[in-house]
Parts: C-alpha cells; sequence; structure tokens
C-alpha cells in the first residue's frame, strides 16, 4: 500500500511532527510505504493529493484540520486514491463523524490511534457536494455561519491554541446584529422563499458540534438542506442554538428540511459563503451533489448509518 501524509504544520494548536513520524513507523509496520509531505501556503494539499493520485498511490492521509480535508478532497474526488484522516485540527468535525479518537488535554497522542483505525477498516465510496467550482465533504453554509467564518479565517496558530472559544465569542458577537436576509432557493427546481439567517447544505449528519441530519446517508445521491428562517435578534439566536444542542431543531416550524440533488441560491442582499469551514465568497451559488465521487477510508467504529442500507 503506497501512501502519502500531507502535513499542514499551521493547522490545529500544536505540532504533531514528532507524532507523524510514529505513525510513519506504525504504518510501516503494517507493510504501507509512507511519504510525507509539508504544505506552506493555502491550496498546496490539493495539488499534492491530486499529484499523489496521478502517481497511482493508494490512500493520501491528511494531517490537518477540516479546512486542510478539503484541500485535499478537491484533488481527489474522482480518483481510485482513498482519503485518510489524521486529526490536528481545531474541530475534526469529519474525525468526529466516523468516531476516531481525537486530540484531547488528557489523551494528547491519538494520532496512532486514528491511523490504527483506519488502517484496519474499510475503503467506501461517498457522495461529495460542489459549490459552483469547489467540492466538500461536509458542508456548505450560507448566512451566519459563514459570516463567522468570513470574519475568523485565517486564523494565527496563537489564536487556535484557544480551541473552539474564539469562534463562540464571535458567534455571540454576531448574533447582536445579525438580521435575515430575504432568500430564494430552488431545490431541483422546487421554489422554497423565506427570510433566512441561515442555509446549510449537508452531506454529513454532523454540523460543528450538532447533530443536524441524523438521517443523512453519505452515499445516496442525495444532500439535505437545512432553512433557518428569522429576523434575528441575539435572544432568537440564542434559542435556536439551544435547540439545535439538544436535537430539537425539526420542530421549530421555523426550520425548513428538504432533500435535493441541485440547489441554487439567490439572497436579497449578498450573504457570506463557506464550505468546510473555508470562506467562499457570497451569494448567489449554484450546488449540487456528486454522487459516490470520492472513497474514504472507514474505521470499523464508524456509525452504520452514515451508509445504504446496501452499503453497510
Amino acid at each position: 500500500m503506497k501512501s502519502l501524509i500531507i502535513y499542514n504544520p499551521i493547522a490545529g494548536p500544536r505540532d504533531v511532527w514528532k507524532e507523524l513520524k510514529r505513525v510513519r513507523r506504525e504504518l510501516s509496520a503494517r507493510g504501507w510505504s509512507v511519504e510525507i509531505e509539508v504544505t506552506r501556503r493555502a491550496g498546496e494539499a490539493t495539488a499534492l493529493a491530486r499529484e499523489a493520485a496521478r502517481a497511482g498511490m493508494d490512500a493520501v492521509w491528511v494531517a490537518g484540520g477540516d479546512g486542510t480535508v478539503n484541500e485535499a478532497v478537491n484533488g481527489l474526488v474522482g480518483t481510485e486514491t482513498a482519503l485518510g484522516v489524521l486529526p490536528v485540527g481545531t474541530g475534526n468535525v469529519w474525525a468526529r463523524q466516523l468516531h476516531l479518537p481525537v486530540y484531547t488535554l488528557t489523551h494528547p497522542f491519538r494520532l496512532r490511534e486514528a491511523a490504527i483505525a483506519q488502517a484496519e477498516g474499510r475503503i467506501r465510496t461517498v457522495d461529495t457536494g460542489r459549490l459552483n467550482n469547489r467540492y466538500f465533504l461536509l458542508w456548505a453554509g450560507i448566512g451566519f455561519d459563514a459570516q463567522i467564518t468570513s470574519d475568523m479565517e485565517p486564523r494565527p496558530k496563537r489564536v487556535k491554541r484557544l480551541g473552539v472559544l474564539p469562534y463562540i465569542i464571535a458567534g455571540l458577537t454576531l448574533a447582536r446584529e445579525f438580521s435575515g436576509v430575504r432568500t430564494h432557493l430552488v431545490l431541483d427546481g422546487r421554489a422554497l422563499r423565506g427570510r433566512a439567517l441561515l442555509v446549510v447544505v449537508s452531506n454529513v449528519q454532523m454540523y460543528s458540534v450538532f447533530h443536524l441530519t441524523p438521517q443523512a446517508r453519505m452515499d445516496d445521491g442525495l444532500l439535505d438542506v437545512f432553512l433557518f428562517k428569522g429576523l434575528g435578534g441575539f435572544l432568537y439566536m440564542l434559542r435556536m442554538a439551544g435547540q439545535l444542542f439538544i436535537g430539537r431543531h425539526l420542530q421549530n416550524p421555523q426550520v425548513v428540511q428538504r432533500t435535493a440533488r441541485q440547489v441554487t441560491v439567490w439572497t436579497e442582499t449578498p450573504m457570506a459563503v463557506q464550505a468546510d469551514g473555508e470562506p467562499l465568497g457570497t451569494t448567489p451559488v449554484g450546488i449540487r451533489v456528486v454522487p459516490r465521487s470520492l472513497r474514504v477510508m472507514v474505521p470499523t467504529q464508524a456509525p452504520a448509518t452514515l451508509f445504504s442500507p446496501e452499503e453497510r
């Protein structure tokens, strides 16, 4: 098995170079051939992943956060090279979605465990989304969350050491002044309108720390679309966040859920857009699913509900 580790040294709160060497030794002992490349600029992970696929490598391991994973995905879609993740970012949503071990203060050295879990797992083929010309693995967000992302990214290393706290503070601050914008969506030819605070087009079950879409399947050729309506206001936003946290958001009549293969979004005034936590300009945008376009390494402990019954 030939593979490449792509390491983003500015991802996450700490330096993991020594850990990556241990990962390489562990994989080598299991019959893997492993190279390590370090990124030095934004977008380089895409080029490195694409080159690895062209060279016929079996897997690309991403040692970084969800943003670096997104870059690699954009180099791997449509190839036979599988994606693996060594979670060293702040959020690590993709790793958490797969129930991989992630860094904590009490268990700081988890990359070796994450690598073994994926090496002993299996490879599955999943959908990706495409926002304009950019692929995403997790979700695209339009409105409130994208505005936070646009305000925060890129963050210096010293801020990343604080984990999600800066994001929480930024969200609370923005909630005081953010207001809904008249929004027009077209979902597979069906119109949906409302004053939107947030639109989420998701490919997975988790959304940040929230379990947004427990019924989502990553290989069903569909994207889950959520329209969060409202005028805004601090208490309103706080209440909606609380409903998301306890999983009662779908009981709120101001939250509309649909599934679609293709989504177009226009807004009365431009709203910020993000995909996998990376800012991508403003509306209008076109989003579509790219069915079963990415091979991913999946550990045995990953939830079976992530996949269609015939693929479990």
